[in-house]
């Protein structure tokens, strides 16, 4: 793989044979395709997921550049998570690429926590796996610029259940309760909220 030709990927949740938030996956895999490779053709991903495993939990991996690369389908179980921190980090990831070696390596680096918020340009924005919300006691706020724009964020957002703000460490206490968020785990309220910064 060149770097001029990235593979990106999308994760599709899927259960009992329902596939979860096409559209919104539709749509970020269209316009990942325009802006990396000038691809004009569409391709639909429901004709290209008909195969999908009609029983049981399973996360559904479209790797593309250009074209579909390879659809896989994993039995899902979540990742436990109770510890979090948060850690300074000015990465990118604007687009969902498979090549995740700058996570990856924060993550390792803060292996006695289960999950890292990454601060960028003194804003909180995502985990590595999720977007994140905050709740104030009236509330659900997600933070304005995220590193990467989540499929189930971009739905919380447009029925109005989340709103943006741009989100500081020093805000933290004003707010009670911590959420994850993405494909798979749809909106995941932690039990504890105890982040470490």
């Amino acid at each position: 793989m060149d770097t001029a030709s990235p593979l990106l990927f999308e994760t599709i949740r899927i259960e009992n044979g329902e596939v979860f938030n096409l559209s919104y996956h539709q749509k970020r895999f269209d316009q990942s395709r325009k802006a990396l490779f000038d691809a004009e053709e569409k391709l639909a991903l429901s004709n290209l997921i008909s195969a999908a495993p009609s029983r049981g939990l399973y996360r559904c991996r479209i790797v593309y550049d250009r074209e579909i690369q390879s659809i896989d389908y994993f039995p899902y179980a979540p990742k436990e998570i109770n510890t979090l921190r948060i850690v300074p980090a000015e990465i990118g990831y604007g687009y969902k690429y498979l090549q995740r070696d700058s996570l990856d390596s924060l993550l390792r680096e803060n292996s006695d926590v289960d999950e890292i918020i990454i601060e960028k340009k003194g804003l909180l924005t995502d985990t590595t796996i999720s977007n994140i919300a905050f709740y104030d006691g009236e509330t659900w706020y997600t933070p304005a610029n995220p590193l990467l724009e989540g499929t189930m964020r971009a739905k919380l957002i447009d029925e109005g259940f989340l709103k943006r703000r741009e989100m500081t460490k020093e805000e933290l206490p004003r707010y009670t309760q911590v959420a994850l968020i993405n494909a798979m785990i749809g909106f995941k309220i932690l039990n504890h909220f105890a982040i470490q910064t």
